[in-house]
C-alpha cells in the first residue's frame, strides 16, 4: 500500500486519500495558497519508512526499559532497516529453537492471531477463511490448532496447494467454482459459525458472501482490506456480528502502552499485542505454525527495491524474506558524514538541528537557509527524517547522537526543534557547550526547567545566547501594529481570538508530560504576541477554561504595568471556516484588526486605513533572520533575555488554572 502511494501521482494520492483533500481545500481558504502548497508538498517529500516484521539482536537500551537485556534475540514490529529503534512492548524475545527467518513472521503471525481471537472460534467449529495469502494462511493454521474445520477461499492455484497442505479445504474461484454454496456444502448445511476476510480488494463483495455463508448469529471479522457497502439485510436476518481486526492487539496505536511501556495488566487484558507476539513466537517453537511454506523469495536487504518492486507489480510471490549483513560485523555509527558539495565551507553562522520533523524540515530549516545560515548537523532519534533533511538541505552529517552535536567545534547555534518536553533540556546543554541557541517554542514545561535555563544562562556569564521561536512578533503586519500602537497614548486593549481547532485525544501535544497541553505549547505564542504588542511588562494574570473540554479550549486574560489589559481566547470548538488567527486592539478611539496574518485595517486610525500581503506570513523568516543577524553582529538577541523568561513562566501559570476553574 505505501508503495503504491508513493509512486502514485498527485490526483491519484488525491484520491486515495479524500480527508486530506478537504483539509487542504479549507487551508487555502484560510491561509491563501502558496503556504498550503509549500505545506503540501513539503509532507509528500518526507520519506515514509517501511515495514514493520524483524528479527535481530539487542544492541541498546532505552532508560527504563525492562524485560530485556542486550545481546537478546528479538522479534519486533520495527522497520526494514539494519538498525531500528522499536518500544519495548511492541517486541518479544524469541525461542532458541525458532529460527531468525521462522521469527522474522511474528508480526504477521499476530495479526492473524488477533483476526481469530476475535473470531472466537471453538474445537469443531467450522470457519471460512477468504483470502489466501500471508495472512489467510497463517490463520488457516491457527483456527486448525484451535481444533476448527476450515474452508479456505482464493483464485491462486498454488495458494490453494499449501492451504490443502495446512489441513484445509478449499474453493478455487479460477475454476468457477461457487464460494457461498461449497460453504453450505462443508457446513453440513447449518452454514460457517465464521469467517475470516483475509483478502484484499475494494469490493464489498466477500463481505456479501461471508453474510450469505454464515449461520445465524454467525461471526465476520475483517482482518484484511474490502469494500464495506454492506447490506443492513444481509445481517439483520440472521443477527450476525461484525468486527474489523485492530492490527497485532490491544495496545496498538495506544500511545501509552505503545511509547510509553505502560502495559495492560493481564487479568483484565490477558492478550495484548506482545502477549501475542509471544503466544505466536511458541506456536512456531512447537510446530503447530509453519511459516516456511509461506517464503516465496529470499533476497539481500540491497535488493529490497527489486523485492517491493515484486509485490507492488502483482508478480508471483507469497513471503519475501529480506537478510542483513552478519550481525558480526562492525556496529554502523551514529553519525553518517555527507557530500554536500555545492554548500560553501564559509559563510554565515554553523548552525545545527536537533529534529528533523514536519515543522523542522518544512518551516524551520527552510527559514535557516534563507537566512544565509551554513548547516553543520542535523539530528532525529529515527535517523530517517535527518537523513532526509541531510540530503535535501546539506547539511554536513546526520546523526542519532545530540551529543556528536553539542561537541562539534564548528557548530555556533544549535536550533532546537524535539518534543516540548525535551526543549529545555537540551538548550541547557547547548547552552553549557557554548553554543547559541533557538529554542522552538515552548521554551520549558516547567518553572523548575526554567529555573534551570535561567541558571545554564548564567553560568556562562549571563550572556544570554539564547533565542525562543516566537515568530508572530515578527510577521510584517504584527510589527506594523507595533509601530501604529506605539503612536498612540494611553493604554491599549487587545484580544487575540485563534481558532485553532480540535487535534486527536491522544496527540502528544495534549500530554501534559510530553506536550506541555496545547495552552502551553501553543498558546505561549499569543501570550508573547501580547507582551510584544503593549511594550509593558505583566502585572497580573489569570486563565478560564471551558467547562467540559479539558485543557483545550480557554480564555487567558492578562494585565500590563501601565494599565493596558489583553485577552486571548484560545478556542478548539469553532467551524475551520472561520480565519484561524485574529487580532484586534482598540486604543484611544480607534481599532485595528489583524486578520490571519494577511491583511491589517484601521477602523478611525489617525492616517492609516489597511495594508495586505499577498501571502501569509507568520514571520518564521523573520525570526530565523533576526537571531542569525544577532549571532553575525555579535550584538543581544532579538527578543530580550528577561522577556523570554518573564512570557515563558507566564505561560506555564496560566496552564496550570485547570483545576481551580469550575
Amino acid at each position: 500500500m505505501l508503495v503504491e502511494f508513493g509512486r502514485a501521482g498527485l490526483i491519484e494520492k488525491a484520491l486515495q486519500q479524500p480527508d486530506r483533500v478537504r483539509q487542504v481545500i479549507q487551508k487555502v481558504r484560510t491561509d491563501g495558497l502558496v503556504p498550503t502548497l509549500e505545506a503540501v508538498f513539503a509532507k509528500l517529500d518526507r520519506p515514509l519508512p517501511l515495514g514493520y516484521c524483524n528479527v535481530g539482536v539487542v544492541q541498546e537500551l532505552g532508560p527504563g526499559v525492562q524485560g530485556f537485556a542486550v545481546g537478546d534475540r528479538v522479534a519486533s514490529n520495527g522497520k526494514h532497516a539494519e538498525i531500528v529503534v522499536v518500544p519495548q512492548n511492541l517486541c518479544a524475545r524469541v525461542p532458541d529453537t525458532v529460527s531468525d527467518e521462522a521469527a522474522s513472521f511474528t508480526v504477521l503471525g499476530a495479526i492473524a492471531l488477533q483476526g481469530v481471537r476475535l473470531a472466537q472460534p471453538t474445537l469443531g467449529e467450522t470457519f471460512v477463511v477468504t483470502g489466501l495469502g500471508l495472512l489467510g494462511l497463517l490463520t488457516v493454521q491457527l483456527l486448525r490448532a484451535s481444533g476448527c474445520r476450515v474452508l479456505g477461499i482464493d483464485l491462486d492455484p498454488s495458494r490453494l496447494a499449501i492451504a490443502r497442505g495446512f489441513g484445509s479445504e478449499v474453493v478455487d474461484l479460477s475454476a468457477g467454482e461457487d464460494p457461498v454454496r461449497a460453504a453450505e456444502a462443508f457446513s453440513r448445511g447449518r452454514g460457517a459459525d465464521g469467517v475470516l476476510v483475509t483478502a484484499a480488494t475494494k469490493s464489498s463483495e466477500p463481505m456479501h458472501q461471508a453474510a450469505l455463508m454464515c449461520r445465524q448469529r454467525g461471526r465476520i471479522v475483517l482482518v484484511g482490506v474490502a469494500g464495506l457497502e454492506l447490506s443492513r439485510d444481509d445481517f439483520y436476518k440472521k443477527e450476525l456480528t461484525f468486527q474489523v481486526a485492530s492490527s497485532y492487539g490491544p495496545g496498538r496505536y495506544d500511545v501509552n502502552y505503545e511509547e510509553k511501556g505502560q502495559d495492560y495488566p493481564v487479568g483484565f487484558v490477558r492478550w495484548t499485542a506482545q502477549r501475542n507476539f509471544e503466544a505466536v513466537l511458541d506456536m512456531l517453537a512447537s510446530r503447530r505454525l509453519d511459516v516456511l511454506p509461506l517464503v516465496s523469495h529470499r533476497m539481500p536487504i540491497g535488493d529490497a527495491a527489486r523485492a517491493y518492486d515484486l509485490v507492488s507489480d502483482g508478480g508471483a510471490s507469497l513471503g519475501i524474506v529480506l537478510e542483513y549483513p552478519d550481525s558480526k560485523q562492525p556496529r554502523p555509527e551514529h553519525t553518517i558524514a555527507v557530500a554536500s558539495p555545492s554548500v560553501p565551507l564559509a559563510g554565515g553562522p554553523k548552525v545545527s538541528f536537533l529534529g528533523a520533523g514536519n515543522y523542522a524540515a518544512g518551516v524551520l530549516i527552510p527559514a535557516f537557509v534563507r537566512g544565509g545560515a551554513h548547516l553543520r548537523i542535523v539530528g532525529s532519534s529515527g535517523g530517517v527524517t535527518a537523513l532526509h533533511a541531510a540530503r535535501k538541505f546539506g547539511f554536513a552529517q546526520a546523526t542519532t547522537n545530540n551529543d556528536v552535536v553539542f561537541a562539534d567545534g564548528l557548530t555556533d547555534a544549535v536550533v532546537v526543534a524535539t518534543r516540548h518536553d525535551s526543549h529545555a533540556h537540551l538548550a541547557c546543554e547547548a547552552l553549557r557547550a557554548g553554543k547559541a541557541v533557538f529554542v522552538e517554542k515552548p521554551l520549558c514545561l516547567t518553572e523548575a526547567e526554567l529555573d534551570a535555563v535561567q541558571s545554564a544562562n548564567s553560568a556562562t556569564g549571563g550572556n544570554a545566547r539564547l533565542m525562543v521561536g516566537f515568530n508572530r512578533r515578527f510577521a510584517p503586519l504584527a510589527q506594523r501594529m507595533k509601530a501604529l500602537l506605539a503612536r498612540m497614548p494611553g493604554s491599549k486593549a487587545i484580544i487575540i481570538t485563534v481558532n485553532a481547532g480540535p487535534v486527536a485525544a491522544d496527540h502528544w501535544t495534549k500530554d501534559a508530560a510530553t506536550g506541555g497541553g496545547r495552552i502551553l505549547g501553543e498558546a505561549c505564542h499569543f501570550v508573547d504576541l501580547l507582551r510584544y504588542l503593549v511594550g509593558s511588562p505583566i502585572s497580573t494574570m489569570q486563565s478560564t477554561w471551558l467547562r467540559g473540554l479539558g485543557s483545550d479550549t480557554a480564555t487567558l486574560e492578562l494585565t500590563f504595568e501601565g494599565g493596558s489589559i489583553g485577552t486571548v481566547h484560545y478556542l478548539t470548538n469553532g467551524s475551520r471556516r472561520f480565519p484561524k488567527e485574529r487580532v484586534e486592539a482598540f486604543a484611544g478611539g480607534s481599532i485595528l484588526q489583524l486578520d490571519n496574518f494577511r491583511r491589517l485595517r484601521g477602523y478611525g486610525w489617525p492616517g492609516f486605513s489597511s495594508a495586505a500581503l499577498w501571502r501569509q506570513d507568520k514571520g518564521q523568516r523573520a525570526c530565523a533572520a533576526a537571531f542569525l543577524s544577532a549571532l553575525r553582529d555579535g550584538g543581544p538577541m532579538p527578543i530580550p533575555f528577561n522577556e523570554i523568561m518573564e512570557v515563558s513562566r507566564a505561560a506555564i501559570l496560566l496552564a496550570e488554572r485547570p483545576s481551580a476553574s469550575a
